[in-house]
């Protein structure tokens, strides 16, 4: 057990059903219905932990996507780090901060940062994604952080693509590393945010900071509303929530 149990997993234990995490989805005659009110509780509470976070830039469904995707992965033990959720939205523009570092524990924002998307991914706004190689797109999905290494970016933090998405991450060489491109300074010169291959560059300032935080296992989201991805995606699964035990 960790030295201090999230508040967020206690939490969200305590207000499901118990006939939820004793009973598999696939035998419950109420299917249906047990979906809905459990997507009714989960919208509840992820409005609870958002007032509390207090940013009114952090859009509340990337945000409540995001929080599904962790709690599974989180109950299923399979974050090491679980004190950071990163969000990465690529819904809105790349000259805003749209790179949002939680503290679950604190329930708290520690750091929020311009972050590049794939350069053939769009001009300021992020529209095509993609998981093949030298397509030079981002990827939507989430991620589990892996090791740092010292490449041609400096200190870089490679990423494993949990999702059908983004499951060419380590084949791909998509990592977060810092980049001149992706400096504010870039926007005011060539008014949008610099572009990668693919990779969430940052900005030089706090980036060591940042990936020193969420390093090792910790959990990252980069969303995006394309609807084959919501469809498809088991890790933003009301069902899969329900079939989630401890």
């Amino acid at each position: 057990m960790y030295r201090k149990i999230l508040t967020l997993t206690i939490s969200f234990i305590l207000i499901f059903p118990i006939y939820a995490w004793e009973t598999p989805i696939s035998y419950n005659n109420n299917t249906d219905k047990a979906t809905t009110n459990t997507e009714s509780i989960f919208t509840s509470y992820s409005e609870d932990l958002y007032q509390k976070i207090n940013d009114s830039n952090l859009d509340f469904e990337a945000f409540k996507h995001a929080l599904k995707g962790y709690v599974q992965l989180q109950n299923k033990q399979q974050l090491k780090n679980s004190k950071y959720l990163t969000l990465i939205d690529m819904s809105v523009s790349a000259n805003t901060e749209r790179f949002y570092l939680i503290n679950m524990e604190t329930q708290t924002i520690e750091h929020k940062s311009v972050v590049a998307h794939g350069e053939k991914s769009g001009l300021e706004y992020a529209k095509k994604f993609s998981n093949k190689v030298n397509s030079h797109q981002s990827s939507i999905g989430f991620y589990k952080t892996a090791e740092t290494y010292i490449g041609k970016h400096g200190l870089s933090l490679r990423l494993d693509g949990l999702e059908y998405s983004n499951n060419k991450a380590r084949e791909r060489a998509i990592v977060i590393h810092s980049a001149d491109y992706a400096n504010p300074d870039f926007i005011q010169s060539n008014g949008r945010l610099g572009r990668s291959w693919g990779c969430p560059a940052l900005p030089d300032k706090d980036y060591a900071v940042i990936i020193n935080k969420i390093k090792e296992g910790s959990c990252v989201f980069v969303y995006y509303p394309q609807e084959q991805y919501l469809s498809k995606s088991k890790l933003i699964s009301m069902e899969n929530i329900l079939d989630t035990k401890n």
